[in-house]
C-alpha cells in the first residue's frame, strides 16, 4: 500500500481528505510535526504547492495539499487568501466578518479550494480546484464554530459546518477539488 502524506497539521482537514480518498488503497499520513511552511503564495494554488512540495521532499512520499478560503462578493472577494489570518480566533474572525458586512444586503459568498499533488521529489504533478457557493448568515448557525457556521447552503438547508461527510464530499469546495483530482491521482500512483 502506498503512503500519501496530507500536507496539513490540521487533524480535521486530514481526516476529511482521508475520508474523501477512502475507497483508494492508500495509507494516509499527516505531515511531520516539524514541518512548517510559510504560505507566501499569491493564490490558493501556489500555497497548496508550497505545502505539498515541502511535505513530499521531507517524507519522500507522494503528498497532497490544499489551500482554501472564503470569498465574499460584497467585500470584493475578501478575506480570500487571508481567511485563516483574518483574526487570531474563530470568534474574532466571525465578529470581524459580521462587522464588515453590517450594511450589506447582498451576502453571496463562496468557499474556494485548490489541491496539489506532488511526487516524492516535490515536483508538482496535478492540481484541481473546487468552489462551493452560498451566502453569509446574519449570525452563526451554531455556537463555537468557525466561519463555516456563517456560510449557508440552500441545497442542504444548513451551514457549511453542519454538512454531513457525504454532503462535504459532494458539495464542499475541498470535496469537489478531491473528486476532480481522484482519477489523476489514481493514474499517477498506479492505483486501479
Amino acid at each position: 500500500m502506498l503512503n500519501l502524506t496530507i500536507a496539513s497539521g490540521n487533524p480535521r482537514k486530514v481526516a476529511e481528505i482521508e475520508e474523501m480518498l477512502g475507497p483508494l488503497p492508500l495509507h494516509v499520513l499527516r505531515q511531520p510535526a516539524e514541518l512548517e511552511v510559510d504560505e507566501t503564495g499569491t493564490s490558493y494554488l501556489e500555497n497548496a504547492l508550497l505545502k505539498a512540495s515541502a511535505a513530499a521532499q521531507l517524507t519522500g512520499n507522494w503528498a497532497l495539499a490544499d489551500d482554501s478560503g472564503l470569498e465574499v462578493d460584497a467585500l470584493n472577494g475578501a478575506p480570500g487568501l487571508y481567511t485563516a489570518r483574518l483574526a487570531p480566533t474563530d470568534d474574532e474572525k466571525i465578529s470581524k466578518l459580521l462587522r464588515s458586512m453590517a450594511d450589506q444586503p447582498y451576502r453571496s459568498a463562496r468557499f474556494r479550494s485548490a489541491m496539489v499533488l506532488c511526487s516524492p521529489d516535490g515536483a508538482s504533478i496535478e492540481s484541481s480546484e473546487g468552489v462551493c457557493w452560498g451566502e453569509l448568515l446574519q449570525s452563526p448557525a451554531y455556537p463555537c464554530g468557525g466561519l463555516e457556521s456563517l456560510f449557508w447552503l440552500r441545497e442542504t438547508r444548513c451551514s457549511y459546518g453542519e454538512m454531513t461527510s457525504a454532503q462535504l464530499s459532494r458539495l464542499g469546495s475541498r470535496g469537489k477539488a478531491a473528486r476532480e483530482m481522484a482519477p489523476r491521482l489514481r493514474q499517477h500512483l498506479g492505483i486501479r
